[in-house]
């Protein structure tokens, strides 16, 4: 309802955002719902293929799926996962994330304690550059137009420039 309001106030605006020219952060099925009301797409975040697949059936052909993919870099697992954790701590415990987590599969056992290794493994990609690929490559299957691929290096202060080098020839 909140959201409704937010785009009630934003279509009451002298020059109004077109609704096509706007895409909603979408996890759960009422949000889906008003996204494809009330927007072109969505960008789930924090999804897995499945969610992507979701939102694809629940929107049709025409809507925009834009899901962000989470990637480590790294073919060392325990790094990998370490960064994964350390970057899903504070979304596990949010109740919005935790029942789209839910909803695609998983259950409370998965959330504690940082993640089990599946949920981890299922939200945050890690592996060379063509374990990424791969995964974008799913959520392409699952119906996405595009993937917005967060890359984490375990550094927050600092832009992830030569990752970005290694996975621009397998991502483009």
């Amino acid at each position: 309802s909140k959201m409704r309001g937010y785009l009630d106030e934003l279509d009451a605006l002298p020059e109004p955002l077109p609704v096509g020219s706007r895409v909603l952060a979408a996890l759960g099925p009422k949000m889906r719902e008003l996204a494809g009301a009330r927007s072109a797409g969505v960008h789930p975040y924090l999804g897995t293929t499945a969610l992507t697949r979701t939102s694809r059936e629940d929107l049709g052909p025409d809507a925009l799926i834009a899901p962000e993919q989470a990637a480590v870099l790294s073919t060392d697992v325990d790094h990998a996962r370490s960064v994964a954790r350390a970057h899903l701590a504070h979304y596990l415990v949010l109740p919005n994330y935790a029942r789209s987590i839910i909803r695609v599969g998983f259950d409370e056992g998965d959330l504690a304690d940082g993640g089990s290794d599946r949920l981890v493994d299922a939200l945050v990609v890690h592996g060379d550059e063509e374990a990424i690929a791969a995964r974008v490559a799913e959520h392409r299957d699952a119906g996405a137009d595009h993937v917005c691929v967060q890359v984490l290096t375990g550094d927050a202060l600092s832009l992830p420039r030569d990752e970005w080098r290694r996975l621009a020839p397998v991502l483009t």
